[in-house]
């Protein structure tokens, strides 16, 4: 039976992938962005202990990474927090960073760095990272004309880049990333027309599976191509998420 901590699991893909290891007996710290969420999360999943914040913050990162420390080591972290690209403007967290941003790339990264390293850790990725690349000219797009698709492309490539990374530097870590399709959740839409189910599969089997994989992109549980990035390149994400946050990845 392993432990794991599932970001962003009030619904959509990350409540899935804790109802599929709540039913194959494993123990979950779930997480919600605000107290009314987390009661939602305790009525589906009662026997999960669940933390609360809004990791759009670094504030609410710190915290969140504090509390689950707190209920002692966890065998796996899932990061499946997100906002969608459908943000019509750029919209400012209080800490002056891009939302998609900080909540979709550098939570990700603070809590990585902050939480007692797991034996694995799964980033949700995304087909259209396709769209995204490796620099990071204006990530806050500060001077750009606001795109949110673009945005969106851009953070879930740099969660791929960040496995990467990740994997590259805590060898005794499985580090990997996940695309689950474009699945009919409230960020997909009802017309999606993957499998919902198969959408979450692979995250949960991640987190508990011993397979040797690690820097992999997984799509339905097998090996998946993903646009290629440097050390160089995952490194300077790193680097900057470490600026942005103050936080340095151990």
């Amino acid at each position: 039976m392993s432990r794991v901590f599932i970001t962003g699991s009030a619904d959509g893909l990350g409540l899935l992938a804790a109802r599929q290891l709540a039913g194959e007996g494993h123990r979950l710290t779930l997480h919600a962005r605000r107290e009314e969420r987390a009661d939602q999360i305790r009525k589906a999943l009662p026997e999960a202990d669940v933390v609360v914040g809004d990791v759009s913050t670094l504030d609410a990162m710190r915290s969140v990474a504090e509390q689950v420390d707190a209920l002692g080591p966890h065998d796996a972290v899932i990061h499946n927090v997100a906002v969608g690209y459908q943000e019509p403007r750029r919209i400012e967290t209080a800490d002056g960073l891009a939302h998609v941003f900080a909540v979709n790339v550098l939570a990700p990264y603070v809590l990585t760095a902050l939480i007692t390293p797991p034996a694995r850790l799964v980033y949700l990725s995304s087909g259209m990272h396709q769209s995204g690349r490796p620099d990071l000219d204006d990530p806050q797009w500060v001077d750009r004309r606001w795109n949110g698709s673009r945005a969106y492309s851009e953070s879930k490539f740099y969660d791929l880049m960040l496995s990467r990374a990740v994997a590259r530097r805590w060898p005794d870590v499985r580090a990997n990333a996940v695309d689950p399709g474009w699945v009919p959740t409230r960020m997909g839409g009802r017309g999606a027309p993957d499998d919902l189910r198969l959408g979450a599969d692979t995250q949960a089997w991640l987190a508990v599976t011993d397979a040797p994989a690690t820097g992999a992109y997984f799509y339905h549980r097998e090996p998946h191509s993903a646009l290629p990035s440097t050390a160089e390149s995952e490194d300077a994400l790193v680097d900057y998420c470490a600026t942005l946050s103050g936080i340095p990845l151990p």
